[in-house]
């Protein structure tokens, strides 16, 4: 006799277990061995342990008395576990690879070229990888592989990753376009809105790239290059990494530029790859960093739409006229309050929205009123000879904002400076060029512009860890920040069907194990019980639970 489990799947994707006391018995008839049900305990969740337990009792009572001592049972005696591999965040990431379209794409593109090596499969690992435990692509072959449950993708070799690395770096372009539109149709994602930014990425090296790299038929800038850095390390070479997103913070396109490129200097790339796409009307939406009359010609071109900040200090017209515009603010949002302010007549005219962020304008006023307490007691703390800590207060840029400079060349504390800051709290100004629009959708359109913010962080520090990287040649960079946006999309994907953040869905996922156990002289490998929680969270995905018995042998 044993103990006999059974289950139904409900509708939902609920899983229903039943415990029976059943025995193998002959079939007088035909001949062969069945099972036969003794007791039914019901189902499990509904199960009187107090009764089993009693049950367990006895029969310890009886085999105690008979040997003298416990015993352990056979069929426990006979089990060697011998791994516990990840499996929740790779069953995901393989299903959403495939609903998105990822391997499809892939595979498109391998077929045009009649390639049989298994650089999707390899693509996928990879992928997986950032979802999982982000690390190189040695770190991928000769440990991640073998901490979790991927089958196809055991056998690759290491060499065979970066030839799927090629592949995305000459195709990649194409691809995210195909999963881009996979998506807006899945999702039902809102396109007449595109959030674009770039950020930064460094490189532990000293040297930059100098010239040009041919791969293939297609030309690389030399990418690694010193510029302006968005994480303060202005002297390590960089590159530029571009992401243009839907609201719904999903990515329609992504570039790699040279790290010396200005953001001011792309839009013009940027518009023609978008055009190119045909995504419709389409908002444009960006930066100060991208303000300039060039792009903003760019821009409208073609009847295009756009709402872009505008950098108060460096427009002339808006540090004179717009700021001291006469008018009332109305009401966006109970911390947000905005003003319009139109300029000129005509085809001529510019309309600027002048917005004020009242939470950020306290949070401003604290912030100075702890800096402005710490320069008084450095300026105090100055002697007649410290020329040295007089020059760093003047060029640091923390405090150098507010200081000037005396007959004698020493500094100061400037309140008609302090006092044109305090003007400036909380204030930031929009241009755009969509009539159509009133002052609460420029404004709210353009506080969207976090969820590029938020996409920066998913794929720098808090998750997807698109450095350090480990490459150098042109191609094998661009194509490893390709790699990581195919991840961000995944990711994307699976917040927006859950409603939850990632970190909290890779947690969940985390607790699903594939056990690899031998068994009377056979490998098995098998699925733990999938929690409730986390069958709620797959079925909110569409995801089915992964089978019990997932390997024999």
């Amino acid at each position: 006799m044993y103990l006999r489990t059974t289950q139904r799947r409900n509708k939902d994707g609920s899983v229903v277990r039943y415990y029976a006391l059943a025995e193998n018995v002959r079939h007088p008839d035909k001949g062969y061995v069945e099972a036969r049900v003794v007791h039914n305990f019901g189902r499990a969740d509904r199960l009187d342990r107090a009764a089993l337990e009693r049950l367990v009792a006895s029969i310890r009572r009886v085999l105690e008395g008979e040997a003298g001592g416990p015993v352990v049972p056979a069929a426990a005696a006979d089990i060697a576990i011998e791994a516990s591999l990840g499996l929740g965040v790779v069953h995901v990431a393989k299903a959403l690879w495939a609903r998105l379209g990822i391997g499809e794409a892939v595979q498109a593109r391998l077929d045009a070229r009649q390639l049989q090596a298994p650089h999707a499969t390899a693509l996928l690992a990879m992928v997986a990888q950032r979802l999982d435990r982000p690390g190189s692509k040695l770190a991928c072959h000769e440990r991640w592989l073998d901490r979790v449950w991927l089958p196809e993708a055991r056998g690759l070799g290491l060499h065979q990753l970066y030839r799927a690395l090629d592949v995305l770096a000459e195709h990649g372009d194409a691809i995210e376009q195909a999963v881009f539109w996979r998506a807006a149709d899945l999702f039902k994602l809102d396109v007449d809105l595109v959030f674009y930014d770039a950020t930064t990425a460094w490189f532990e090296t000293d040297e930059e790239d100098v010239a040009g790299h041919e791969w293939r038929g297609l030309t690389f800038e030399p990418l690694r290059r010193r510029g302006h850095s968005k994480e303060g390390r202005d002297n390590d070479p960089q590159v530029v990494i571009a992401l243009a997103v839907t609201r719904d913070g999903v990515p329609v396109r992504s570039w790699v530029l040279p790290g010396a490129t200005p953001d001011v200097t792309t839009v013009q790339r940027i518009k023609d790859d978008l055009r190119a796409m045909r995504l419709g009307r389409v908002l444009f939406v960006g930066d100060a960093g991208l303000y300039s009359r060039a792009n903003l010609d760019e821009l409208a071109k073609g009847a295009g739409r756009y709402v872009l900040a505008a950098p108060i200090g460096r427009v002339k017209e808006i540090r004179d006229e717009v700021l001291s515009h006469p008018g009332r603010y109305a009401d966006v949002t109970p911390t947000l309050r905005a003003e319009e302010v139109v300029l000129g007549e005509g085809e001529r005219r510019r309309r600027y929205v002048l917005c004020l962020n009242e939470e950020e304008a306290d949070r401003q006023r604290r912030r100075r009123a702890e800096v402005l307490e710490i320069l008084e007691a450095e300026l105090a703390s100055l002697g007649e000879g410290h020329p040295k800590a007089a020059c760093r207060l003047i060029a640091s840029r923390r405090f150098g904002p507010y200081l000037s400079r005396d007959d004698g060349g020493r500094p100061y504390l400037d309140r008609e400076k302090v006092r044109r800051a305090e003007q400036l709290d909380g204030k930031f100004v929009l241009t755009t060029n969509d009539d159509t629009l009133s002052v609460a959708d420029v404004a709210l359109g353009y506080k969207g512009m976090w969820v590029i913010e938020s996409c920066f962080r998913k794929m720098k520090t808090t998750g997807l860890e698109v450095r350090p990287m480990f490459h150098w040649m042109p191609h094998r960079i661009t194509a490893h920040v390709k790699l990581c946006v195919l991840a961000l999309m995944i990711q994307r994907a699976a917040e927006i069907a859950t409603g939850l953040p990632w970190g909290r869905l890779a947690g969940m996922l985390e607790r699903l194990k594939a056990v690899r156990y031998t068994s009377e002289g056979r490998t098995f490998v098998q699925a733990t019980t999938v929690s409730l929680d986390l069958a709620d969270v797959l079925k909110k995905l569409d995801v089915p639970a992964p089978k019990t018995i997932l390997a024999v042998g």
